[in-house]
């Protein structure tokens, strides 16, 4: 007669736990930080059809590593989690910690209920009115949220760590928009160069988008082309007043699916049964 296979509830959550980070270092890397006019998003994308980050609402940015099937479900089902807020409410009610909250539930009985887990680690971020009420949550696999408002900055995917270090010894609350690119970029290529030696990385290589505290109405804005190459030339280059001004000629592009109508691959909703 076959014995039956048994495993207890600690391994089978530290194999999950394990499975699930493996996942997500094998991920290019992304970076959040405050700065004086909101809040920006530096990824390592070099997919034009396939996004890292991206607006949930208002004043609400969403940014993910790991696997882009299960975090695109969650940015979809983040959007109508929002609008219907929103809608239902009153738009001021639709927060970033609300919104972290859901995902939290979401995660949570994700990692605990099904055999396999969310490779998957998101940054949900809101702007402020004043740089003291940016908010920054960063969430994992496992439903597990961090509120990284007080250093204002996050980093998620590859070697985060070695990453967040970088960030850390540098970052300031009060630094331009020009500043906090350039730091963005230099922290994300600080880890994976041959030798341990600092890699070079080209704007055609970066997803970059803020939250801009001084737009009214909808903040988030995507950063490209003629506009990010000065942003993220040295400063002796191009002149921090040069680059700051052409980011912000930049125009807001508009998100794809940021109704209650967008639905998610497959019309999963992660966040069916997840209230904030």
């Amino acid at each position: 007669m076959a014995m039956q296979f048994y495993a207890s509830p600690e391994q089978i959550m530290r194999d999950r736990s394990e499975y699930a980070r493996k996942g997500i270092a094998r991920g290019r890397s992304v970076v959040v930080l405050t700065y004086e006019g909101g809040v920006l998003f530096v990824a390592e994308n070099v997919s034009t059809a396939l996004h890292k980050v991206s607006e949930i609402y208002d004043r609400i940015g969403f940014a993910a590593v790991g696997r882009f099937n299960e975090f695109e479900n969650l940015r979809a089902a983040g959007i109508r989690h929002a609008d219907l807020r929103g809608y239902s409410y009153d738009r001021r009610d639709v927060t970033a910690r609300s919104l972290a909250n859901a995902y939290a539930q979401t995660l949570g009985a994700i990692f605990t209920e099904q055999s396999k887990p969310f490779e998957v680690e998101i940054c949900v971020a809101e702007v402020g009115s004043r740089p003291e009420r940016d908010e920054l949550y960063r969430l994992t696999y496992d439903g597990s949220v961090y509120d990284e408002s007080g250093s204002g900055t996050i980093a998620m995917g590859g070697q985060a760590d070695s990453i967040l270090q970088v960030l850390g010894a540098r970052h300031r609350s009060d630094m331009t928009l020009h500043d906090a690119a350039r730091l963005a970029v230099e922290a994300l290529g600080s880890v994976g160069g041959e030798g341990g030696q600092p890699r070079q990385i080209d704007a055609g290589q970066l997803e970059v988008a803020v939250l801009d505290r001084r737009r009214p109405g909808r903040t988030f804005r995507r950063i490209t082309g003629a506009a990010l190459a000065p942003l993220l030339a040295p400063a002796e280059d191009g002149g921090v007043g040069d680059a700051d001004k052409a980011a912000g000629d930049e125009p807001t592009v508009a998100e794809p699916g940021t109704s209650p109508a967008d639905k998610s691959p497959g019309g999963v909703d992660p966040l069916a049964n997840g209230e904030g």
